[in-house]
């Protein structure tokens, strides 16, 4: 049965945009009695019918509704966007697969990309979403400052943590997070951080972090970190 994302399902029918009816009626060619699922990225889960099979606004009749729980804890990814804008679409439909919270791009001392464009990321989070049949979509940041970032961030309910490529006395997942809890990771840009940033962010109670011996790049160690995040949750 194929999945739809509808943000707000409010009564006993709903409207797909544009986009989702075009979908789902000239690429999928759904017809009007078809069943589909739908999703509101808020943890709702819903079975409906095409009733108006519009290629415009293809209307929907709800048949059933489920409300998945919340997840028990949070993973928030404040990352410095990749010179290459391939790279870092990537890794946010992977995060969005994985099942992440909130995505924190931020601009750092020696970031590469100073411009990023959300309203693409937010379509392949949206997709990503509906591939991985999870009912919560993240929250995707607008681009911030460093500066910007750590004010946002100060008040989080959970454990901070910052992974750098600079000789400093550095933990592991496994030895200092609580399992359970929530959980922000920030990472760098290729250059790596500056070292004020890193003292920055240890000041605004930052963890440093390694994940081993070898030199990651930015969206792999961004990628490697939720991986072990999640499987510490396990």
């Amino acid at each position: 049965m194929h999945l739809f994302f509808v943000p707000d399902v409010i009564g006993d029918t709903c409207t797909l945009g544009a986009e989702e009816s075009h979908h789902c009626i000239k690429v999928l060619r759904l017809q009007t009695g078809e069943h589909v699922k739908i999703t509101d990225g808020k943890g709702g889960a819903y079975k409906a019918e095409i009733e108006t099979a519009n290629a415009k606004a293809c209307v929907l009749r709800i048949l059933e509704h489920h409300q998945e729980p919340a997840p028990t804890w949070q993973l928030h990814v404040a990352i410095a966007p990749t010179k290459n804008i391939a790279r870092i679409e990537w890794l946010v439909e992977k995060l969005t697969e994985i099942g992440i919270t909130e995505f924190i791009p931020v601009n750092a001392h020696y970031s590469e990309r100073k411009v990023l464009k959300n309203e693409r990321l937010n379509k392949i989070v949206i997709e990503a979403m509906k591939q991985s049949n999870r009912n919560y979509i993240p929250k995707l940041h607008e681009l911030c400052s460093f500066t910007e970032m750590l004010e946002q961030t100060k008040d989080f309910k959970g454990q901070k943590f910052i992974l750098h490529c600079i000789e400093k006395e550095k933990s592991t997942f496994s030895k200092i997070y609580t399992r359970g809890g929530n959980a922000l990771v920030l990472i760098g840009p290729e250059g790596d951080f500056h070292n004020t940033e890193v003292e920055q962010a240890i000041g605004h109670g930052f963890i440093p972090i390694t994940l081993g011996d070898h030199r990651l790049r930015t969206e792999t160690a961004a990628l490697v970190a939720a991986c072990t995040l999640h499987a510490l949750n396990e």
